[in-house]
Protein backbone atom coordinates (compact mmCIF):
# COMPACT_ATOMS: atom_id res chain seq x y z
CA UNK A 1 0.00 0.00 0.00
CA UNK A 2 1.40 3.51 -0.98
CA UNK A 3 2.50 5.16 2.16
CA UNK A 4 0.12 8.53 3.12
CA UNK A 5 2.93 10.75 3.23
CA UNK A 6 3.90 10.90 -0.41
CA UNK A 7 0.36 11.56 -1.08
CA UNK A 8 0.33 15.20 -1.74
CA UNK A 9 3.92 15.46 -3.01
CA UNK A 10 2.48 13.24 -5.96
CA UNK A 11 -0.39 14.67 -6.73
CA UNK A 12 1.37 18.14 -6.87
CA UNK A 13 3.74 16.64 -9.37
CA UNK A 14 1.54 15.10 -11.47
CA UNK A 15 0.02 18.75 -12.07
CA UNK A 16 3.10 19.79 -14.06
CA UNK A 17 3.93 16.24 -15.37
CA UNK A 18 2.84 12.71 -16.34
CA UNK A 19 5.16 11.05 -13.58
CA UNK A 20 5.99 7.63 -13.78
CA UNK A 21 5.46 5.02 -11.03
CA UNK A 22 9.08 4.19 -11.31
CA UNK A 23 9.81 8.26 -11.11
CA UNK A 24 7.40 8.67 -8.23
CA UNK A 25 9.30 6.14 -6.58
CA UNK A 26 12.76 8.30 -6.82
CA UNK A 27 11.11 10.87 -5.47
CA UNK A 28 10.20 9.13 -2.48
CA UNK A 29 13.54 7.65 -1.86
CA UNK A 30 15.23 10.47 -2.15
CA UNK A 31 12.95 12.71 0.23
CA UNK A 32 13.53 12.69 3.54
CA UNK A 33 10.21 12.64 6.29
CA UNK A 34 11.32 15.43 8.31
CA UNK A 35 9.36 16.37 12.01
CA UNK A 36 9.88 19.60 13.03
CA UNK A 37 8.83 21.63 16.05
CA UNK A 38 6.82 24.99 15.68
CA UNK A 39 8.93 27.56 16.05
CA UNK A 40 11.93 26.02 14.48
CA UNK A 41 13.80 28.51 12.66
CA UNK A 42 15.43 26.35 9.14
CA UNK A 43 17.66 29.36 8.04
CA UNK A 44 19.35 32.19 9.22
CA UNK A 45 20.27 35.66 7.26
CA UNK A 46 23.73 34.89 6.45
CA UNK A 47 24.17 31.18 6.46
CA UNK A 48 24.01 28.96 3.07
CA UNK A 49 20.39 27.41 2.20
CA UNK A 50 21.15 23.82 2.22
CA UNK A 51 17.45 22.60 1.66
CA UNK A 52 14.46 22.58 -0.66
CA UNK A 53 10.96 21.24 1.07
CA UNK A 54 7.92 20.38 0.86
CA UNK A 55 4.79 20.84 3.15
CA UNK A 56 3.23 18.03 4.19
CA UNK A 57 1.86 19.36 7.43
CA UNK A 58 2.06 22.81 8.92
CA UNK A 59 2.74 26.45 8.06
CA UNK A 60 6.26 27.90 7.47
CA UNK A 61 7.19 31.87 6.84
CA UNK A 62 10.02 33.11 5.27
CA UNK A 63 11.17 36.80 6.23
CA UNK A 64 14.03 39.41 5.92
CA UNK A 65 15.04 42.48 9.12
CA UNK A 66 14.84 45.48 7.52
CA UNK A 67 17.25 48.29 8.12
CA UNK A 68 15.06 49.70 11.11
CA UNK A 69 15.47 46.01 12.83
CA UNK A 70 12.01 45.17 11.86
CA UNK A 71 10.52 41.56 10.25
CA UNK A 72 8.99 41.82 7.06
CA UNK A 73 7.48 38.62 5.81
CA UNK A 74 7.98 37.63 2.01
CA UNK A 75 6.01 34.64 2.17
CA UNK A 76 3.88 32.14 3.87
CA UNK A 77 3.86 28.50 2.61
CA UNK A 78 0.94 25.58 3.84
CA UNK A 79 0.31 22.21 2.91
CA UNK A 80 1.44 21.44 -0.71
CA UNK A 81 3.96 24.36 -1.07
CA UNK A 82 7.78 24.13 -1.62
CA UNK A 83 9.81 26.75 0.44
CA UNK A 84 13.90 27.17 -0.01
CA UNK A 85 15.71 30.71 -0.47
CA UNK A 86 16.32 29.72 -4.01
CA UNK A 87 19.18 32.25 -4.86
CA UNK A 88 20.85 30.08 -1.90
CA UNK A 89 20.32 26.89 -2.95
CA UNK A 90 21.09 27.55 -6.00
CA UNK A 91 24.24 29.60 -6.01
CA UNK A 92 25.55 28.60 -2.92
CA UNK A 93 25.44 32.34 -1.75
CA UNK A 94 24.72 33.68 1.82
CA UNK A 95 20.83 33.90 2.52
CA UNK A 96 19.34 37.59 3.31
CA UNK A 97 16.53 36.10 4.52
CA UNK A 98 15.42 33.55 7.41
CA UNK A 99 12.76 30.64 7.52
CA UNK A 100 10.63 29.54 10.51
CA UNK A 101 8.17 27.15 11.24
CA UNK A 102 5.24 28.67 12.58
CA UNK A 103 3.58 25.54 13.58
CA UNK A 104 4.97 21.60 13.66
CA UNK A 105 5.32 20.58 10.54
CA UNK A 106 5.60 17.79 8.26
CA UNK A 107 7.84 18.11 5.39
CA UNK A 108 9.75 16.18 2.45
CA UNK A 109 13.55 17.66 2.44
CA UNK A 110 15.77 17.77 -0.44
CA UNK A 111 19.53 18.88 0.00
CA UNK A 112 21.49 20.45 -3.31
CA UNK A 113 22.79 16.92 -3.82
CA UNK A 114 19.21 14.82 -3.13
CA UNK A 115 17.95 17.07 -5.50
CA UNK A 116 20.49 16.95 -8.34
CA UNK A 117 20.35 13.17 -8.20
CA UNK A 118 16.43 13.26 -8.47
CA UNK A 119 17.01 15.45 -11.67
CA UNK A 120 19.36 12.92 -13.01
CA UNK A 121 17.28 9.90 -12.50
CA UNK A 122 14.00 11.35 -13.30
CA UNK A 123 14.45 13.70 -15.82
CA UNK A 124 10.65 14.42 -15.81
CA UNK A 125 11.40 16.47 -12.44
CA UNK A 126 12.91 19.09 -14.39
CA UNK A 127 9.77 20.10 -15.93
CA UNK A 128 8.57 20.34 -12.57
CA UNK A 129 10.82 22.68 -11.09
CA UNK A 130 11.19 24.95 -13.71
CA UNK A 131 7.16 25.43 -13.87
CA UNK A 132 7.76 25.85 -10.02
CA UNK A 133 10.31 28.61 -10.69
CA UNK A 134 8.09 30.48 -13.70
CA UNK A 135 5.13 30.11 -10.91
CA UNK A 136 6.59 31.95 -8.25
CA UNK A 137 8.06 34.70 -10.92
CA UNK A 138 4.33 35.21 -11.43
CA UNK A 139 3.18 35.47 -8.16
CA UNK A 140 6.26 37.79 -7.43
CA UNK A 141 5.42 40.34 -10.03
CA UNK A 142 1.48 40.11 -9.27
CA UNK A 143 3.01 40.73 -5.79
CA UNK A 144 4.56 43.84 -6.97
CA UNK A 145 1.30 45.10 -8.73
CA UNK A 146 -0.51 44.56 -6.43
CA UNK A 147 1.86 46.79 -3.11
CA UNK A 148 1.98 49.29 -6.32
CA UNK A 149 -1.07 49.63 -7.64
CA UNK A 150 -4.18 48.64 -5.14
CA UNK A 151 -5.13 50.54 -1.94
CA UNK A 152 -4.81 49.25 1.86
CA UNK A 153 -8.21 47.90 1.82
CA UNK A 154 -7.64 46.04 -1.49
CA UNK A 155 -4.14 44.36 -0.43
CA UNK A 156 -5.63 42.64 2.63
CA UNK A 157 -8.94 41.81 0.52
CA UNK A 158 -6.40 40.55 -2.15
CA UNK A 159 -4.73 38.69 0.67
CA UNK A 160 -7.93 36.75 2.41
CA UNK A 161 -8.82 35.88 -0.91
CA UNK A 162 -5.72 34.46 -2.08
CA UNK A 163 -5.23 32.79 0.84
CA UNK A 164 -8.34 31.97 2.75
CA UNK A 165 -6.97 29.41 5.95
CA UNK A 166 -3.57 32.24 6.52
CA UNK A 167 -5.35 34.83 8.76
CA UNK A 168 -6.40 31.90 11.03
CA UNK A 169 -3.76 30.43 11.19
CA UNK A 170 -0.55 33.30 11.85
CA UNK A 171 0.12 36.34 14.07
CA UNK A 172 -2.01 39.45 12.60
CA UNK A 173 1.10 41.15 12.77
CA UNK A 174 3.34 38.81 10.30
CA UNK A 175 0.19 39.52 7.92
CA UNK A 176 0.71 43.11 8.37
CA UNK A 177 4.23 42.50 7.95
CA UNK A 178 3.83 40.76 4.75
CA UNK A 179 1.29 43.61 3.72
CA UNK A 180 3.46 46.78 4.29
CA UNK A 181 1.09 48.01 7.18
CA UNK A 182 2.18 47.89 10.28
CA UNK A 183 0.01 45.93 13.03
CA UNK A 184 -1.65 49.33 14.04
CA UNK A 185 -2.65 50.26 10.72
CA UNK A 186 -4.01 46.61 9.71
CA UNK A 187 -6.58 46.82 12.76
CA UNK A 188 -8.08 49.60 11.02
CA UNK A 189 -8.35 47.73 7.88
CA UNK A 190 -10.12 45.39 9.38
CA UNK A 191 -12.00 47.33 11.98
CA UNK A 192 -13.44 49.46 8.58
CA UNK A 193 -14.14 46.57 6.95
CA UNK A 194 -15.92 44.99 9.51
CA UNK A 195 -18.23 48.22 9.86
CA UNK A 196 -19.46 47.45 6.42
Amino acid sequence: MKNDVYTLIDLNVQKYTRAADHDLLILHELAEIKKIAKKTLLLSEGEICRFELFINKGCIRNYYIDDKGEEVTLQFATEGWWVSDIASFNERTHSRMFIETLEDCEVLWFTPETKELLLQKAPCFERVFRILVQRNLARIQERLFRTIATTATEKYLDFIERYPGIPQRVAQHYIASYLGFSPEFLSKVRTKLAKK
